[in-house]
């Protein structure tokens, strides 16, 4: 009687080891190291007692969702990158199955349209030591994307104020980052909007910090739907002032707890709202019609996206969230042009950025990428694109990035070819007969300067003749090999 009960217990503690290998949890399936940096202690201007707390308050919530996590404080630029480094090195010992995070809470800086994490030893004295002192960003993401891994994941809480009064030209905020455009399997969020600046709050933590502790402990969760939680706390928090922007390239689900059984809805938010990015003016506006303006406010800030910030302005004009919502919107914007401005490179990008935002935070910084690009361009006439060229590059919702040169390029070299192959028949008849009736009664010239060998007389006339021809035609022998030479900077920017 004994046999058979030993049995059934046997087969049901089997049974249950095989349903839980079955069905692992996210955190067993996958190796997650983190890296948390807290940048409090700055040598030259004022700490930010908040960030180091927000290290800390991340390091024990990504512990407890199972990652294995280096902390690192108050780094100096050598000690960053070796930190860096290090974590690369460990991420790529771990393997293609591997979950990689890096926390930062620190200053951020964006010049020339790049973004920089800020050591704590910085002390600029001009924008152009930036490049040199700080860590740029995309030399972190790049560091990461460019090892086998199930997703990368950064998080930074790096948007605060410029502090350093030597770069009065620099933008506020950061500038957008594409994911999409690097290597797939990205995930990047800042603690506000692109070129906004975070709080440091009048807590232990930071705004974002302080939601980010209490949502990402919500099991269940797939990280999209976190940061969309996270983003409307912030705003809910700051009274509007910060909003949390994220861009992903992820091609796999993550969660920072929980099975993966179905997530717990979020409260006001409709099944539309989570399809970011992927719907109209016009359907954002169906699916706003008739709502409470505060629920349609927090379905738009959920979403974040230029459509949904744009119907809600449109459909209530009269609401108290109506004026927030229009400075996010044309701020948004602007950055969208500057990110396409500084992506394309061209002279015609920048004109279209100034000719939008000539009262902007980064219109110094584009007259001066304009004038690097002209210098690089030193063989092209400064007027060569038409007018309406810039502003359709700037203004458009994806990037032509052919459209300012494209038009000019082949107006310059097929042109010149054309009158050089097309003139043997057309201009020798006219250049000829003048020369010849003019040049033959001296003949007694040709003899007594008894000329060096070489060809006729005539045919140096004929060669002179058709050169002045050309010359004229193309707006001077020179000019034309200098247009040649210019088109081939031109195709190349």
């Amino acid at each position: 009687m004994r046999r058979p009960v030993f049995c059934n217990l046997l087969f049901a503690s089997g049974l249950l080891a095989l349903t839980q290998l079955m069905t692992p949890t996210d955190a067993a399936a996958e190796a997650r190291l983190a890296l948390v940096i807290g940048q409090s202690a700055y040598r030259t201007v004022p700490e930010l007692p908040n960030a180091a707390n927000d290290a800390r308050g991340m390091t024990e919530l990504l512990g407890n969702a199972g990652f294995s996590v280096t902390t690192a404080d108050n780094l100096a630029q050598n000690d960053m990158r070796q930190a860096i480094s290090d974590f690369a090195g460990k991420v790529s010992a771990s393997g293609a199955d591997t979950v990689a995070l890096v926390f930062y809470a620190g200053h951020g800086l964006q010049i020339d349209g790049e973004n920089y994490l800020v050591p704590v030893d910085l002390d600029p004295k001009r924008e152009a030591d930036i490049p040199l002192q700080g860590v740029r960003l995309n030399d972190l993401l790049n560091t990461l994307g460019a090892l086998p891994t199930r997703a990368r994941i950064f998080m930074l809480d790096a948007c605060r104020n410029n502090p350093f009064p030597a770069l009065s030209g620099a933008g506020h905020g950061l500038a957008i980052v594409d994911t999409k455009a690097g290597a797939p399997g990205s995930f990047i969020s800042y603690s506000t909007s692109p070129g906004a600046e975070a709080e440091d709050g009048n807590g232990a933590d930071s705004p974002y910090t302080t939601a980010a502790l209490t949502v990402a402990k919500e099991p269940n969760l797939p990280i999209e739907e976190v940061f969309k939680r996270i983003r409307i706390a912030v705003a809910q928090s700051t009274d509007g002032r910060q909003i949390p922007w994220e861009s992903s390239s992820l091609t796999t689900d993550f969660r920072f707890f929980g099975d993966g059984s179905q997530p717990s809805s979020i409260p006001g938010a409709s099944s539309m709202a989570l399809a970011s990015g992927t719907l109209s003016v016009e359907d954002w506006r169906r699916d706003l019609q008739g709502k409470d303006p505060k629920a349609a406010y927090e379905l738009v800030i959920a979403d974040d996206t230029v459509p949904a910030y744009q119907a809600y302005v449109e459909l209530f004009t009269q609401a108290s969230f109506t004026p927030r919502l229009r400075t996010i919107l044309e701020r948004r914007r602007q950055m969208l042009a500057w990110e396409r401005a500084v992506s394309i490179n061209t002279r015609a990008s920048f004109e279209a950025y100034l000719a939008n935002w000539d009262n902007s935070d980064l219109a110094a910084t584009a007259r001066r990428l304009l004038l690097r690009v002209q210098n690089r361009n030193f063989g092209l006439p400064v007027a060569a694109a038409a007018a309406p060229a810039p502003v359709a590059v700037a203004m458009a919702p994806t990037c032509p990035c052919s459209t300012p040169a494209t038009p000019v390029n082949p107006a310059v070299a097929p042109v010149i070819k054309k009158r050089v192959d097309d003139t043997p028949p057309r201009k020798r008849k006219v250049v000829e007969t003048p020369t010849k009736p003019r040049r033959a009664p001296p003949d007694e010239v040709v003899v007594e300067r008894a000329p060096p060998p070489g060809p006729p007389p005539a045919a140096i006339m004929q060669g002179i003749g058709l050169g002045i021809g050309l010359g004229l035609g193309m707006g001077g022998g020179r000019g034309g090999d200098m247009g040649h030479g210019g088109d081939g900077y031109r195709s190349r920017y």
